[in-house]
């Protein structure tokens, strides 16, 4: 119902207030803008003049504070009489009736009336009934929506569908039969996977690690400092959605197989969850790994205690990089070493460690053997993998039928709590036996990216990257190095792979006689010569003291 003008003759202007409640409706719908037409109609029908429109975009009906209104009550108590506040309708005002009543007294407080093309709004018993009514409908309105959509959304949740806005990563994209499923995001989810791989398996010791790693990609979102925040680093690594399942506990959701390809596997992500728990949070150090690759890993040939780092300010201003042992009662304690010279003298160790090239195709040799073992033991493993899952469905069955038996809720929740694990350690077998059995390439493949990292792991040390150096690191020395201010590094103790294939160093070394290095004596009742190792006079036996 409209309102007379001549019932009102000392309004003569008016505002328009709408509001929209999602940000799709901004972007695609026209319900401001409808909105508006119709509340200056109204405006025109009753001769207002419009001093201005408020419009709160993607603000819920529920909500009492408003940018818009707000500024709304401050630009009418401005005014020097009564302004009518035009709505479309009841529920573009409020779809909350305690939050109705208040923006009511509110406006009411800065002379403002409010007024409505659908509407008429009046201070008797019956206006205020129905007004109360027309408030409890939109309340209704909006709570049976959020019921809806919620429900809708848990349905397809446990279909294995994500149905918030995409973790960074990801993307949405459509899918015949099945609308819109979570797909991979270049370059990020690239980035999130080398992280989360990265700390699974130790290249990132620490999520400080992992936070510089993320800090130096300059696809990875940053703030305005050019830093990522450690709760963005936490939301990362513990979110079961990068391993292609679906977790919401608040709905009672746990770890359901997503539609979705996970950017790692269960494994991994649970690797990285047990290694969350092994320890506390190293605080970030801008010049651990960047400016001294070395840190940590050497060792004070003194002490063995490992080499800390400084820049040290020379008189001129400038600085210069230093290893240096801090620890008292060290005959090296703050003796300085220059960064250079150390480093340097690493490099000159790792170009010798590499093996020698006639050793290659013995290796290839015994890399193949080796192949065909583990194949051997990977089908032995899926046996026993598929035994083991018998069993934990076996054992969760038990653990349900007990939980019905039972009456206690403490030994209920109990039994859940075991069930819960049970049920992950079934979905981490299952996720293993879904995998192709084999290795992913062929032995030649591999072979050869081994070898090109054998052969010369310096090449992988000289890279900029410091998870490069540190994969050296850990794979070339089975030891930390330690290092005299005088004489260099020690003896190291390299790895595996290089003690078996020998380094360049091993290229001179000649094998040792049969007999070994003793003097050579025949045994007893032996009379054959024709064996033993002659010296070039042909005289006697090499070192058996006889004279002819």
């Amino acid at each position: 119902m409209s309102t007379d003008i001549a019932k009102h003759p000392k309004l003569t202007e008016a505002v328009i207030y709408c509001r929209v409640s999602s940000k799709r409706q901004v972007k695609e719908g026209h319900g401001l803008d409808s909105q508006e037409t119709r509340c200056r109609e109204h405006a025109r029908r009753l001769g207002y003049e419009v001093l201005e429109v408020f419009p709160d975009k993607a603000v819920s009906g529920g909500k009492l504070h408003r940018p818009s209104f707000n500024r709304l009550l401050t630009y009418v108590e401005g005014q020097e009489h009564a302004v009518a506040v035009i709505i479309d309708d009841i529920s573009r005002f409020s779809r909350d009736i305690e939050s109705h009543w208040a923006l009511r007294r509110a406006l009411k407080a800065v002379g403002g009336k409010l007024e409505s093309p659908s509407v008429q709004f009046g201070e008797d018993a019956h206006s205020i009934l129905i007004e109360n009514l027309l408030a409890s409908v939109s309340q209704h309105q909006r709570q049976h929506n959020g019921e809806q959509t919620r429900n809708r959304m848990e349905a397809r949740a446990k279909s294995g569908f994500w149905c918030f806005p995409p973790p960074p990563g990801f993307r949405f994209e459509k899918r015949p039969g099945d609308g819109k499923v979570l797909a991979r995001k270049e370059p990020m989810a690239t980035i999130i996977q080398t992280a989360l791989e990265g700390f699974a398996r130790g290249t990132f010791e620490t999520q400080a690690e992992v936070k510089r790693y993320l800090e130096s990609e300059p696809d990875f979102p940053k703030n305005k400092r050019g830093e990522v925040r450690y709760e963005e680093v936490i939301r990362l690594i513990t979110r079961p959605i990068y391993a292609g399942y679906i977790d919401i506990p608040n709905w009672g959701l746990r770890m359901i197989k997503g539609k979705h390809d996970g950017l790692v596997s269960l494994r991994t992500y649970q690797r990285v969850q047990d290694r969350i728990k092994e320890g506390a949070r190293v605080p970030a150090r801008k010049n651990i790994d960047t400016d001294f690759p070395l840190r940590g890993f050497v060792t004070c040939g003194d002490c063995d205690k490992p080499l800390t780092s400084c820049w040290s300010k020379s008189k001129t201003g400038k600085k210069h990089p230093y290893y240096m042992c801090f620890n008292k009662g060290c005959e090296s304690y703050r003796k300085s070493i220059r960064r250079d010279e150390l480093e340097g003298r690493f490099d000159d160790l790792l170009k010798t460690i590499s093996p020698a090239p006639k050793l290659a195709t013995l290796a290839r040799a015994m890399f193949k053997k080796a192949w065909d073992l583990q194949l051997g033991k990977a089908k032995r493993a899926q046996t026993s993998l598929r035994c083991e899952l018998s069993k934990l469905e076996t054992q969760i069955d038990q653990k349900l039928d007990q939980i019905v038996e039972c009456t206690s809720t403490t030994v209920q929740r109990a039994f859940e709590r075991k069930v819960e694990k049970l049920e992950r350690d079934k979905l981490i077998i299952e996720e293993k036996l879904s995998q192709k059995l084999g290795p992913k390439r062929s032995f030649d493949e591999m072979f050869e990216l081994a070898m090109q990292f054998l052969a010369n792991p310096w090449k992988l040390w000289a890279s900029d990257r410091i998870e490069d150096k540190r994969t050296v690191l850990k794979l070339a020395f089975s030891e930390r190095l330690a290092y005299c201010r005088n004489s260099g590094f020690r003896t190291p103790k390299t790895a595996m792979p290089f003690n078996t294939l020998g380094g360049n160093q091993m290229q001179l070394c000649e094998m040792a006689e049969r007999q070994g290095f003793e003097p050579w004596v025949p045994q007893r009742g032996t009379t054959d010569f024709e064996s033993a190792p002659f010296d070039h006079s042909g005289t006697s036996p090499r070192g058996s003291g006889c004279a002819g």
